[in-house]
């Protein structure tokens, strides 16, 4: 899988990409709005599953063609929400690049796969009260505040969804 934007390369994972990926899922900035920084070893163990295994729904490298540095994991995957299956949109970004639209970039290009190459009717982001930038975020990529939700941790989350009948 492959997609390019005007700033960025969103792409199936490599191995050379693993540590890079890893260092961002345990940084606990990155992570704060996600249950907090994940394991080294685990992510490194799950991340390369996950190469293994490409599929249509997944999460992929985000690299800033200016530098070629992976700066971000974007991507598609399904969730059980309310006993609903629903497909989530989601954008994580080393801090390094926050403020400069790529999140924003890299949800479009993500929104825009969703809907021309899966056929997707919906696509919703899972969002943690509190965090704002990832909330507009996906409002500037016309997601809408549904409702709130109680996750199986017991974390409450923000829904914001759009529909592609919408789009």
């Amino acid at each position: 899988m492959k997609i390019e934007t005007d700033r960025l390369v969103i792409r199936s994972m490599q191995e050379r990409d693993l540590e890079s990926l890893a260092t961002l899922w345990t940084d606990p900035n990155v992570t704060y709005y996600m249950s907090g920084p994940r394991n080294y070893e685990e992510v490194i163990k799950s991340l390369k599953e996950d190469i293994q295994a490409e599929r249509d729904l997944d999460l992929w490298c985000v690299i800033e063609k200016k530098t070629k540095q992976v700066v971000g994991h974007c991507g598609i995957i399904d969730k059980e929400v309310e006993n609903e299956n629903e497909y989530e949109i989601v954008y994580i970004l080393s801090k390094s690049v926050w403020g400069q639209g790529y999140a924003t970039e890299a949800a479009a290009a993500i929104i825009d796969y969703a809907y021309k190459q899966l056929g997707l009717g919906r696509v919703i982001a899972l969002i943690s009260p509190g965090n704002t930038k990832s909330e507009k975020v996906a409002v500037k990529n016309g997601l809408r505040y549904e409702k709130d939700t109680i996750r199986p941790n017991g974390e409450t989350m923000k829904i914001y969804a759009l529909n592609f009948k919408d789009y």
